[in-house]
């Protein structure tokens, strides 16, 4: 369907409308566990549920590890509970957003139950009526052909009520880089930085006195030998 801006109301269509609300999210996130637990959280609160988890653990490589969830989101709540999931779990790496105008199929699913229901009706006061056995089990057949077309209406028919009642996020919850964990070994704050950061001083210094001593000795032993 038609991409949906970031800002756009998703709710904002006309209430005779049926859309199917879609989003794309990957977060970058510094504890991925914990950053499930508060996007579970923040799916319940919100009426909805997890459709499903999948959670891929890399022990030789962490920064490679990743939790896949599906969301399903009540329509009502949807744009404030994708905002909530967006900015409160981590770092926004990407977001698609997707509106699927299904209407028109709603539409016509609601008008073939309605005629197969009417079919059903009709076949089954033939049936009262039927002076054969011939007719009998013709007409029987042609009504357990309309149930069972029925049934698929009516199953399409709840799906399609579903999809347009809950809208989907599809979140995927990386954990940081290798490099921006490097990065955050050495910035430790407080008198453990202190001292990490003036051992690092020390050490320079030192290495720049020997590297001196050791440039100026030749011209010492010559000096010394004249």
């Amino acid at each position: 369907g038609p991409a949906v801006q970031a800002g756009t109301s998703l709710t904002s269509q006309p209430a005779a409308t049926s859309i199917i609300y879609s989003a794309g999210l990957t977060v970058r996130t510094t504890n991925l566990t914990r950053a499930t637990a508060q996007a579970t959280q923040l799916a319940r609160a919100a009426g909805g549920y997890v459709s499903s988890e999948n959670t891929a653990l890399n022990r030789a490589h962490p920064d490679r590890s990743t939790v896949s969830l599906r969301l399903k989101i009540p329509v009502s709540v949807y744009p404030a509970t994708l905002g909530a999931l967006s900015t409160q779990l981590g770092t926004r790496l990407a977001m698609s957003q997707h509106a699927q105008d299904v209407t028109q199929t709603v539409a016509d699913v609601t008008s073939r139950v309605t005629s197969a229901q009417a079919a059903i009706s009709q076949l089954r006061t033939l049936l009262r009526h039927a002076g054969s056995v011939s007719s009998l089990l013709t007409v029987q057949n042609q009504i357990n052909d309309e149930e069972s077309g029925l049934e698929s209406l009516l199953a399409r028919q709840r799906a399609l009520t579903h999809e347009t009642s809950f809208g989907t996020v599809d979140m995927l919850l990386v954990a940081p880089s290798a490099q921006a964990q490097h990065k955050g070994t050495h910035k430790a704050g407080g008198f453990v930085g202190g001292l990490t950061a003036g051992w690092h001083g020390l050490a320079r210094v030192v290495s720049l006195i020997l590297t001196g001593a050791g440039a100026a000795l030749p011209f010492a032993v010559i000096l010394a030998v004249l």
